[in-house]
């Protein structure tokens, strides 16, 4: 069994497969066990705990009306009522969030939110907190762990995923065998100039799955979040939803007020964008002046901001929105199994239909928590392939409740083949010995990244996505001229653009595709939502409509 990622959803994965007798869990990730998006994650985790005057059927609500009419109902159930035993589970394994003086735990609300369930850990400290428990859980619980090693495309027999193909910390090009692979990589967020994510964030699962066949949806709906601070450092530092929870004001450059701060993240950015290109401004103002005690009860975020000369008592804050949160990925049922068997999903990587067109605030880690256990418990059972149940049942139902409409083909015609020269992908080239040029690749990145903010952020339009597509591929065609081999870092680097372009290729087309505005997707060339386009749009050939017969899966 291997894991690629160490995220909350591989991680919780790891936690419980480890405890299976005489299975041996095996855990990739290209950087240190314990550097992950989770890690850099400030908001907190939602959940109705025991005692709350609140409900599942209140969180269950919030979630589907954010989700703007494409989530999965199933789904969010299975996330509102298995979360709470989830969140009991990490605070067993001791994680420790925050408390009230009566030592109950403390609860925030969010945008979005219609009460107050959020738990939070160092104020602003969560993922922090989760992926320490859960690394020191998976030290003392795996069998291997391949620290700085890169997987890079899926190993398929038979019809059958077999393990990856990865590059070792040398960049050498390697094979894992595995008799199960759970793709627990994270987003995407490095697609763009100005994002939340860690340079790790490379839609590596994603664009394996796409290299592979795997189903992948919802790939136009990158949420944004409104607050990232405006300032150079990358990934920007995220002022924390918390705050406007706990009553900070998003205000413009003339000190007005103008968007409800604790609505949905995609409203909120929309509202932002537009402000900021009517005023002709690169940024807005969170004032955070009215909250009491600021820096106890938010000391990691005081901190940084006292290290760039802010001081929330006294001074507005800078902000921006920044891509945050990519809704969509390859589509799994109810446990995480993807239309490929022996290959799972899970955390930001899969698609489960949980957020729909936009993320709830603080459903991302509990959905990790809660689908990374399902998966095991199905693995446990002796699952291989999917059932026909949650998104992956709904793109395959005769009549489903949310349509799919199915993009066929590489969602990078003319990118993907020449960059598999270069990395161990569908084309099994092997690597070379010389290296390219490191200053070089970083260049084409960064264009790529730019093409990306300017033509494919919070406000899109057909020309707009046109010139994001041919700025990605002038960025790749003149990064890899053929015959260029790579190996070493330039191997990791080259990997890295080869699934940053092919996921902007998806997300660029799906973007394309969808002629409406809808939860983080908004097109200033079709601003409203249409019916006719309350589908998902799927990345893969069109399977047939069959009904909900077990006994029919896998097809």
């Amino acid at each position: 069994m291997l894991v690629c990622g160490s995220g909350v959803a591989g991680l919780s994965a790891v936690v419980r497969l480890a405890e299976v007798p005489g299975l041996r869990v095996g855990v990739v990730t290209k950087a240190d066990l314990s550097q992950s998006t989770t890690r850099w994650a400030q908001g907190g985790v939602a959940a109705v705990l025991g005692g709350d005057e609140d409900s599942t059927d209140l969180h269950l609500a919030d979630t589907l009306a954010a989700g703007a009419g494409l989530c999965d109902a199933d789904a969010v159930r299975v996330l509102v009522d298995e979360g709470p035993v989830r969140v009991s589970e990490l605070i067993a394994l001791g994680a420790v969030f925050d408390r009230e003086a009566g030592g109950g735990l403390a609860r925030a609300r969010e945008g979005g939110h219609s009460t107050a369930r959020v738990l939070h850990a160092g104020g602003v400290a969560t993922g922090a907190e989760v992926e320490r428990a859960l690394v020191d859980a998976v030290a003392a619980t795996a069998t291997a762990v391949y620290e700085r090693w890169f997987a890079t495309d899926v190993l398929v027999e038979d019809g059958r995923c077999r393990g990856v193909v990865a590059l070792d910390p040398h960049g050498v090009r390697r094979s894992l065998r595995a008799s199960h692979v759970v793709l627990a990589t994270g987003g995407a967020g490095q697609m763009f100039a100005v994002t939340t994510n860690p340079a790790e964030a490379t839609g590596d699962g994603i664009a394996m799955a796409l290299r592979a066949g795997v189903f992948v949806a919802d790939m136009e709906f990158m949420q944004f979040h409104p607050t990232a601070l405006h300032h150079p450092a990358m990934p920007r530092p995220l002022l924390s939803e918390a705050l406007r929870g706990h009553g900070a004001l998003l205000r413009d450059a003339a000190g007005e007020r103008f968007v409800d701060e604790l609505a949905a993240r995609d409203l909120v950015s929309r509202a932002m964008a537009d402000r900021m290109a009517r005023d002709m401004v690169e940024h807005l103002w969170l004032d955070a002046t009215g909250l009491e005690a600021f820096d106890r009860r938010f000391p990691t975020l005081a901190a940084s901001l006292h290290d760039v000369g802010l001081d929330p008592a006294v001074d507005w804050l800078p902000i921006a929105p920044a891509a945050h949160y990519l809704s969509g990925g390859v589509v799994t049922d109810l446990d995480g199994a993807t239309a490929l068997p022996g290959l799972w999903a899970a955390g930001e990587t899969a698609c489960t239909g949980v957020h729909g067109a936009n993320r709830l605030a603080s459903n991302s880690l509990l959905e990790g928590m809660v689908f990374g256990a399902r998966l095991t418990e199905a693995i446990e059972a002796g699952k291989v392939g999917p059932e026909p149940t949650g998104v992956f049942g709904a793109i395959s139902s005769a009549e489903p409740e949310i349509p799919a409409r199915f993009l066929a083909g590489f969602p990078a015609p003319g990118w993907g083949a020449t960059l598999r020269e270069h990395v161990s992908g569908a084309a099994g080239a092997a690597l070379a010995a010389a290296p390219l040029d490191q200053a070089g690749l970083a260049k084409r990145r960064e264009q790529l990244q730019r093409a990306m903010t300017e033509g494919a952020g919070v406000l899109r339009s057909t020309r707009s996505l046109a010139e994001a597509a041919a700025g990605v591929t002038d960025a790749v065609g003149e990064a890899f001229p053929p015959g260029s081999p790579a190996a070493g870092e330039s191997a990791r680097a080259v990997a890295e653009i080869t699934n940053l372009s092919t996921v902007a290729a998806a997300l660029l087309r799906s973007a394309e595709a969808r002629t409406e505005s809808r939860g983080c997707h908004a097109r200033r060339d079709h601003p409203a939502a249409d019916d006719t386009w309350r589908c998902r749009i799927v990345h893969g050939e069109q399977v047939e409509a069959r009904t909900a017969d077990p006994a029919g899966w896998p097809p």
